[in-house]
């Protein structure tokens, strides 16, 4: 097998990219890892919008890299329903440059997808689940997948589930909603108990994913931490790891009590199950309870 050795990281700014950024440079080395993003918020990071495949090639012919993570997405569902043409820009067509170019200057392609693309018919699901996505979001991001499955014969897909890591400057996701909310002085709580899925660290997916890679057993994987919970339970543990539980409340609402600002179509229950890391032995992820604990002390040490 090649070695790789030689990583570029594109879409390298938000709360993943950071985990990535810090595992990739423990195992390959500061001078074999190139970051970059088309939002240039750290200093270790160099300009790229992965939707012009000529600004994209280029960085493929100077950096030369032998692997690439191709992490860049627009996430927000919420913009993702407003902004639909930068959406299927960004997500989908940002994946099928990231694979074109892959292919034609002989690097391995890691991409990186999402729970969100299936429908919620099922409580759980496998890697082998057919995916239904609602939101425009989920649609250009499987679109990625299906692109990259039938272009690439060598490739990696990891699916993400509800995004937890990143701290308070990175973190976009509900964890951080949350402490927002603490930290500008709120006693009550208002979260959704019927949506369900599982949690999913940052620091343990890059890793795990570093960890895989070296398997050799390419392919498409669920990958998510172990268990699975709803919006409701991820507070109310949150909020004890912070040791607020005496002083400040969380009330069970349904999604109806935000459907004005949460107006994108999402799935009742984007339950992963590991199943193909499982089975071939090859599972690194650790509960949510565990990770959120670790990833609690971030915060913990701000209040």
């Amino acid at each position: 097998m090649t070695p790789h050795n030689r990583v570029l990281i594109a879409g390298c700014g938000g709360m993943l990219g950071k985990a990535f950024y810090q595992k990739s440079i423990e195992k390959y080395g500061l001078e074999n890892v190139r970051a970059t993003d088309i939002d240039l918020n750290e200093p270790w990071l160099s300009k790229l919008d992965v939707r012009s495949i000529q600004e994209y090639e280029q960085v493929f012919i100077e950096w030369k890299p032998t692997i690439v993570f191709h992490l860049a997405a627009l996430t927000d569902l919420e913009y993702c329903e407003k902004n639909i043409e930068n959406a299927w820009a960004t997500n989908a067509l940002g994946a099928e440059n990231a694979a074109v170019l892959s292919k034609k200057h002989n690097a391995l392609l890691v991409y990186i997808s999402t729970a969100g693309i299936f429908g919620g018919e099922k409580d759980e699901y496998t890697d082998f689940d057919t995916p239904n996505p609602l939101s425009y979001y989920a649609k250009s991001k499987y679109y990625g997948e299906q692109f990259i499955e039938k272009y690439l014969s060598d490739y990696y897909i990891f699916r993400a589930g509800w995004m937890m890591g990143g701290g308070k400057e990175k973190d976009k996701k509900f964890i951080n909603k949350i402490y927002k909310q603490i930290k500008s002085g709120s006693k009550e709580l208002f979260v959704v108990d019927d949506k369900l899925g599982t949690p999913t660290y940052t620091v343990d997916f890059a890793d795990s994913i570093l960890k895989v890679i070296d398997s050799g057993y390419y392919g498409l994987y669920n990958q998510v931490c172990e268990g699975s919970c709803s919006r409701y339970d991820v507070a109310v543990e949150f909020i004890s790891l912070l040791g607020l539980s005496d002083s400040i409340k969380v009330t069970r609402v349904n999604s109806d009590y935000f459907k004005n600002e949460y107006f994108a179509p999402r799935p009742a229950s984007e339950k992963l199950l590991n199943t193909k890391l499982t089975l071939r032995g090859i599972n690194h992820m650790r509960n949510w309870k565990v990770c959120l604990s670790e990833y609690s002390q971030e915060f913990k040490n701000e209040l």
